[in-house]
């Protein structure tokens, strides 16, 4: 059985935003999962916004969220399309909280990979809101990626 017909022996979950921290994590799953022989599964989270009009709140059209969502993971994907060779990689994207996601995520999984800063609004948090939770409340490992030194 040669490597491209290898049945992934576990899954490592990378949480994604399109954020470049996000990209370097998928990059080091990718990475990881090479050497463990296991399958990554990309996942996305997205909730709905509300908008206000003159009835009141009404909430956005979901599709396109859902349609942006995808096209995150497809982005992020390409960015790391090298890394990728070698290794069964799935996606999901998911409507909801991202640290909730993850969190029910590990349940099945035996890593979770999610990059130190996402597009969070807190600059000066050393580690993501979502990947403190993450962290604190999953259960398998969880590896919090530093973003790539900048040259």
């Amino acid at each position: 059985m040669n490597e491209s017909q290898r049945v992934p022996s576990g899954t490592i979950i990378v949480g994604v935003d399109g954020s470049e921290g996000s990209v370097h994590a998928l990059r080091w799953a990718l990475a990881e999962a090479r050497l463990r022989g296991d399958a990554v599964e990309v996942l996305h989270s997205w909730h709905m916004p509300y908008i206000a009009d003159a009835s009141g709140m009404m909430p956005y059209p979901g599709t396109d969220l859902q349609d942006c969502g995808e096209a995150i993971v497809a982005e992020t994907l390409a960015k790391a399309a090298g890394a990728a060779e070698g290794v069964q990689v799935t996606t999901r994207v998911h409507q909801g909280s991202a640290a909730t996601a993850l969190i029910e995520a590990s349940q099945t999984a035996d890593l979770v990979v999610l990059g130190r800063r996402g597009h969070g609004g807190f600059l000066s948090l050393v580690m993501g809101s979502v990947a403190s939770q993450v962290a604190g409340h999953a259960h398998c490992p969880v590896v919090v990626v530093s973003p790539e030194p900048q040259s």
